[in-house]
C-alpha cells in the first residue's frame, strides 16, 4: 500500500483516475487503518474499506464494489447494489447499474475515473461520471466513520496499476 499520510479523513470526496491490466486487482482504500503492530509482513497492511480496482467488466468482479481489506465481511456491497448493512447483514434496496450497462461505462484497458464520497455512515461510488454503487453502514461494531487513504499494488502474480489526478477534498470542515 502507498500510505497518504496527512491524516485520518471522516467526510470527504475522492476524486482520481486508475488503469491497471487484467493479471490481478488493485484498490483505494478509505476509511482505513494502518496496521503496524501485532503479526503484520511488512510496514504496509492496511485495513477497511477498499474500492476494489480490476481491468474487469463483467459482475461481480469488477471495479468497484466495497471489499472489507482485512476485516470479516469480505464483498460489503456490490457494483449495482443500492445497499444498508445491519448486525442481520446486507440488505439491498435497489437497483443502481446492470451488467449490461457497466460494460459500455467501464473503460478496459483504459483510464477510467472514479469518485468515492463519503459522509456520516453512508459512501458512494462512482464511475465515469455515474453513480454505481451507494451503500449505508449501520452496523455498530463493524461501521467505520474515519481513517486513512492508501492504494494498493496487490501482491501475487505480476501486475501493474497506474493513478493521476488524486484529488481530495475534507467535507467534515
Amino acid at each position: 500500500f502507498l500510505i497518504w499520510k496527512n491524516g485520518p479523513l471522516k467526510d470527504f470526496d475522492l476524486r482520481l483516475s486508475f488503469r491497471c491490466n487484467a493479471t490481478n486487482n488493485s484498490g483505494i482504500q478509505y476509511r482505513s487503518k494502518h496496521i503496524t503492530d501485532g503479526k503484520v509482513g511488512n510496514n504496509w497492511v492496511v485495513r477497511g474499506y477498499q474500492h476494489e480496482l480490476r481491468n474487469e467488466n463483467k459482475f461481480p468482479n469488477t471495479s468497484a464494489f466495497i471489499y472489507d481489506e482485512g476485516g470479516k465481511r469480505g464483498r460489503i456491497c456490490l457494483v449495482g447494489e443500492k445497499a444498508t448493512w445491519t448486525t442481520e447483514g446486507k440488505k439491498v434496496n435497489g437497483t443502481l447499474i446492470n451488467e449490461e450497462e457497466f460494460q459500455k461505462l467501464f473503460k478496459l484497458d483504459d483510464w477510467n475515473d472514479v469518485v468515492i464520497i463519503g459522509r456520516g455512515n453512508h459512501v458512494q461510488h462512482f464511475l465515469n461520471g455515474r453513480l454505481v454503487l451507494d451503500f449505508t453502514d449501520e452496523h455498530p461494531d463493524l461501521q467505520l466513520l474515519e481513517g486513512i487513504l492508501a492504494v494498493q499494488l496487490h501482491a501475487g502474480k505480476p501486475m501493474w496499476t497506474e493513478f493521476k489526478n488524486i484529488r481530495v477534498a475534507d467535507l467534515s470542515k
